[in-house]
């Protein structure tokens, strides 16, 4: 599959994996051992820095990286062992997988770690409370250091309304020795430091031998500190108390911290994993089995057996098992949960399915096509996986912060512990270790590395469900800003399936000219005759059809095959030609049975220097009635001209008015002459036209919209798009067109419509303002929380804040961001929500 990739120029051009000299290709691997931004800045400055790396995005959602590379620079292997020289997990992809079974097996870690982090959260917090109780007549016996910590509104709680009543539950506790109280309440500690939160630890000594610092350091340090000198003052409590320090100690606020950082990790695991919920719906369309007719007996197989060519039958109210093309039969398939169609769509013979789609109401044998990793589905499934995976540009101000934050946190821990210990009004050395901690613990930097990754991955997510395919974080950041959105005509305004309405031969007369709705049946030519010697001067119109026809039978053009399907219709000859030549944005010329023919438009003729004097009359009329004209001619001699009529699709008006409505300016683009071009604007409600342009026309065009500073999205369906696709800020491919088309694109509309054009803008919008709203709570969260936390309100308020309370505020920061993003799962575009209303 090809990838988008930006010369100097920031052209994106088309570039396809490729792993000879000199190409470059891309490569997703999954990372382990990263817990905030830190971590990812970190992985991905590393990979950058890799030589023949061309750009790396690491998220921190999906736990990977993706590589685009040079491989005749550096391998695969390599990029392996840089991740983990930085002290972080990396392996290479499975090559064997499917994007349906990289899914899954995604989906199966993420519970796995779900459950791992739950367990150990209830644990710590059920622990956390035992450690509570044991502390408590430990303050009591030592009112001194309760009396120098009276300042943290947590143990002023616990000393002033829990104790009182836990004296009344449990006297025998107040009796216990404190020792022996202190050494219990040691060994529950070390249980959760050592089985819950070691991870915190292993990575954060990790980090420090490669000479980094993450979000595991901050706790580390935070709750490494004070378990430290908790057991300091229990087993040499004298030493302290003969130096004026109270030998308080610190087990309680060590296995909170622990147990609610789990929680909020928990909170996260769970959270990420809705994230995903979009793709893992999508994965569980894909029946298991299908009833596959072999010879006389029709058997079940399991759909990792089927190979193509292999006939499946399909029941009423069956999920259609894999992708093929309909061999007997018709019903009307539901498509909704691919392409968001909600209505039905008739398959009949020689129609395509597309396997996890539901066969509504009739039965059907169909012929298997695409399998495996080249379904729908899978290739559906692997591009949300590739967006998710990739970074939007905002991001980069998240990366830079998180480059530097630890590092500067803990010189701000440094600074308020010395600070407190020596500008403090009654300096006392455990109100200035209480406010180093907080700063260390509420000032990790999950929020910030979620803030955008999160809302890529469900603004995509949901895309998908409603049949919109967005190639990333940088494509939804791009289409949140259009200014202008170009429209081709044929194919995107109009249905691109166009017919033949009339059939005009040089020398117009009422004998030589026929209406499409109504053409009697012509002179047949025999099979055998040739029929270069059946043209009469000037020739009939059957024997005029059969030449176009002929040579436009290997043609792809949409206006050809509304030709070829004409002529057929008409039991008209067709011949393969001789020789065929497409020449793209003027018609196509060649040999049929030794005749010459040039089928085009009127540039095509002027280049061949053929006199079409007499045809224009009548080609005005046609493009009058938004008719395209189509020039013929015969041995260097105008022979006729045909008009080919495509209506525009029915949702094509109300979508470019939705367009307007969202402040967007919208143009057509065409290499259909002016007037027909004219008309079909008329019909859609565009005022701006620009027709009769080529392929580099188009591109030029966006190219000088580009230039004037509008930020332009070029919407296309035909190989003659790819160009401009690929030049315009946001290239967005109808689905039903051309695979070049949606490869150029960085958007693919599933369905063949233009609603989706201002769903996914309206999308991107929402995307880029929820974006924004996580980036800044997560900013001001650190901003607001650290200065807090260092004790800035303790001289007016009195306050100083516990670091189990940072704790708290550090988890539910993270969760808060990633909820938020949570709320693009409920998003609907115009047209649900105005059938709801």
């Amino acid at each position: 599959m090809s990838t988008i990739a930006r010369d100097s120029g920031e052209r994106r051009v088309p570039v396809a994996p490729d792993t000879s000299a000199g190409g470059a290709t891309t490569i997703t691997m999954p990372v382990s051992g990263m817990t905030c931004a830190a971590c990812q800045a970190r992985v991905q400055r590393t990979l950058q820095r890799q030589p023949g790396v061309a750009s790396a995005a690491v998220n921190l959602v999906l736990n990977n990286a993706s590589v685009t590379y040079d491989p005749a620079v550096v391998t695969p292997d390599r990029l392996v062992e840089a991740v983990r020289a930085t002290g972080y997990g990396a392996e290479l992809p499975s090559r064997t997988r499917t994007a349906l079974e990289e899914q899954d097996a995604q989906s199966a870690e993420q519970a796995r770690e779900f459950r791992s982090l739950r367990l150990r959260a209830i644990v710590s917090l059920g622990l956390s409370l035992l450690v509570v109780l044991l502390s408590l007549p430990m303050m009591a016996a030592a009112e001194h250091g309760a009396l120098a910590r009276v300042a943290d509104p947590l143990l002023r709680w616990e000393m002033a309304v829990l104790t009182p009543h836990v004296q009344v539950w449990l006297p025998w506790l107040y009796a216990a020795p404190v020792p022996v109280l202190a050494y219990l309440a040691l060994a529950l500690t070390l249980v959760v430091v050592v089985w819950a939160g070691r991870h915190f630890y292993v990575r954060a000594w990790a980090a420090l031998r490669h000479r980094s610092a993450d979000m595991n350091t901050l706790i580390a340090v935070g709750t490494g500190a004070a378990l430290l000198f908790s057991i300091a003052t229990t087993v040499a409590p004298g030493f302290f108390v003969a130096r004026g320090v109270a030998p308080d100690a610190y087990y309680e606020a060590v296995v909170f911290i622990i147990a609610l950082v789990l929680i909020g990790n928990t909170l996260d695991a769970r959270a990420k994993s809705e994230t995903s919920a979009a793709l893992r719906a999508l994965v569980r369309l894909q029946p298991r089995t299908a009833r596959v007719s072999r010879g006389e007996e029709v058997v079940d197989l399991p759909v990792e057996q089927l190979s193509a060519g292999d006939i499946v039958i399909v029941r009423p109210g069956e999920r259609i098992p894999v992708d093929g093309e309909v061999i007997a039969g018709a019903s009307a398939v539901d498509e909704s949960m691919l392409t968001g169609e909600s209505l039905p769509v008739e398959k009949h013979a020689g129609d395509r399915v597309i396997g996890a789609t539901i066969n509504t109401s009739g039965s059907f044998r169909y012929r298997a096509t695409t399998l495996g990793s080249e379904s729908v589905l899978a290739r559906i499934v692997r591009l949300v996986r590739e967006a998710q995976a990739s970074q939007a540009p905002v991001q980069q101000l998240a990366d830079r912060v998180s480059g530097i934050f630890v590092p500067v946190v803990i010189v701000i821990a440094i600074a308020t512990f010395v600070t407190w210990l020596v500008a403090a009004p009654g300096a006392s050395f455990l109100p200035a270790f209480s406010a180093a901690v907080a700063v260390l613990v509420i000032a990790c930097p999950c929020a910030m590395g979620l803030a955008v990754p999160t809302a890529v991955m469900v603004a995509t997510g949901r895309g998908a469900q409603l049949g919109i395919l967005i190639k990333g974080g940088e494509a939804l950041q791009r289409a949140s800003a259009i200014q202008t959105v170009i429209l081709d005509k044929t194919g995107t305004v109009t249905e691109g399936r166009p017919t033949v309405t009339d059939v005009v031969g040089n020398g117009e007369g009422e004998g030589n000219r026929e209406k499409g709705e109504v053409m009697a049946s012509g002179t047949r030519a025999s099979p055998q005759e040739p029929v270069s010697s059946l043209l009469p001067s000037p020739c009939s119109l059957n024997d005029l059809l059969s030449l176009v026809a002929s040579l436009e039978s290997v043609s792809e053009h949409p206006l050809a095959d509304a030709i070829v399907r004409y002529a057929k219709a008409r039991s008209v000859v067709i011949t393969e030609p001789l020789r065929f030549e497409a020449r793209p944005g003027f018609g196509a010329s060649g040999e049929v049975n030794g005749t010459e023919v040039l089928v085009g438009n009127e540039r095509l003729m002027d280049e061949a220097s053929i006199g079409i004097a007499t045809l224009r009359p009548a080609a005005r009329r046609f493009a009058a009635d938004a008719k395209t004209p189509v020039y013929v001619a015969v041995n260097g001699m105008a022979a006729g001209v045909i008009a080919v009529a495509d209506p525009i699709k029915p949702g094509s008006a109300r979508a470019i008015a939705t367009l307007k409505r969202m402040g967007l300016e919208v143009v057509m683009l065409t290499g259909d002459n002016q007037h027909t071009a004219n008309a079909i604007a008329r019909q859609a409600g565009i005022e701006r036209v620009v027709a009769g342009v080529l392929p580099e026309g188009k591109s030029a065009e966006v190219q000088r919209l580009q230039r004037a500073g509008t930020v332009v999205a070029m919407v296309g369906d035909g190989i003659n798009d790819a160009p401009a696709l690929a030049r315009a800020d946001v290239g967005v491919a109808i689905g039903t067109g051309t695979d070049i088309a949606m490869e150029a694109s960085d958007i693919t509309l599933m369905r063949g419509d233009l609603d989706g054009v201002a769903t996914a803008i309206a999308l991107a919008r929402r995307t880029m303002r929820i974006t924004r709203q996580n980036l800044f709570w997560a900013f001001a969260y650190n901003t607001a929380g650290i200065p807090i936390a260092a004790g800035v309100l303790f001289p007016s308020l009195g306050i100083l804040l516990s670091p189990i309370f940072a704790s708290a505020a550090m988890a539910l920061s993270s969760v808060s961001v990633v909820a938020n993003s949570l709320r693009l799962r409920r998003w609907a575009p115009f047209a649900i929500r105005r059938r709801k209303a």
